[in-house]
């Protein structure tokens, strides 16, 4: 089977966010070909809440769905379908904006260093304008698969028999949580007609078989195609996140919260927001 060879390190960039909230994009807002279906990923994590405590009050959304993964820390979560609840350290929470949905999320002071993901995922075009929905997936819910020097935890896909609690996704993603043992070299098997993506956010990897170039906390590497992910953890071992999903290949109009198809699409939304009809029945 094909390995699947390094495409390009994605650094990032430190941005304010939010009410003014501090974190590390790794990717978003540039060329949604190379990652498509995904749109953006943020990396936040700090153990000053001067910068994060402002949060994300109310805002909208449309055409997309967002996936937060809290490492650590806590935030309170209220949106226009009446949900609300806080997810804590390990907890997943799964917003599908569909036609549209008004959300706020504001961290909680934590002792601690907060951390976590947050990803945005597109929706096809014949599914922007599904019903919006909100899951809360609890640390206790999503299982563990495990392999020869590797464990993962397996948010939403299937690995090795092990299906994870987030279901009924429509672009069919997987979102796992990879730990590789200290000096362990593993490959894992994906699905060749998927974009895939790691971030780590532990230790350090190689993902090529040459070694040619180190994958450090904050940083994320794009692989070419391929049937095998190959990762050589450092001596202190790695952990990251995997994401992977067939690309859709539709075009994209997005601006701010909003994504869509076509420019046209993307005023009828702003319009339909600044007039207070974009919630729909």
């Amino acid at each position: 089977m094909k390995t699947r060879k390094l495409k390009t390190v994605m650094k990032g960039n430190w941005v304010m966010e939010g009410a003014g909230v501090k974190l590390r994009r790794i990717f978003g807002f540039g060329d949604t070909s190379l990652t498509d279906p995904f749109l953006l990923l943020d990396n936040f994590g700090s153990a000053d809440p001067e910068d994060y405590i402002a949060g994300f009050p109310w805002h909208p959304h449309r055409g997309m769905e967002t996936i937060t993964y809290m490492l650590e820390g806590e935030v309170e979560h209220r949106d226009s379908l009446g949900n609300m609840g806080v997810i804590k350290g390990g907890q997943v929470q799964w917003m599908t904006a569909g036609s549209g949905i008004v959300h706020q999320e504001m961290p909680k002071a934590y002792e601690g260093t907060m951390r976590g993901f947050q990803l945005w995922a597109n929706l096809p075009r014949k599914h922007k304008m599904t019903r919006p929905r909100y899951r809360d997936i609890r640390a206790g819910d999503i299982p563990e698969a495990r392999g020869p020097g590797w464990s993962m935890k397996v948010i939403c896909g299937e690995y090795a028999g092990v299906k994870g609690p987030a279901e009924d996704i429509v672009i069919d993603p997987w979102y796992f949580d990879v730990k590789a043992d200290p000096g362990a070299e593993i490959k894992l098997a994906t699905r060749p007609e998927d974009n895939v993506l790691v971030c780590v956010f532990e230790g350090k990897g190689y993902f090529d078989k040459e070694k040619a170039q180190l994958v450090e906390p904050g940083q994320a590497a794009l692989l070419g195609g391929g049937e095998t992910l190959f990762c050589a953890a450092s001596e202190e071992g790695v952990r990251f996140m995997l994401m992977a999903a067939k690309p859709l290949g539709e075009p994209v109009a997005w601006r701010g919260p909003i994504v869509m198809n076509t420019e046209t699409e993307l005023k009828v939304a702003f319009d339909e927001y600044r007039k207070g009809t974009f919630i729909k029945k």
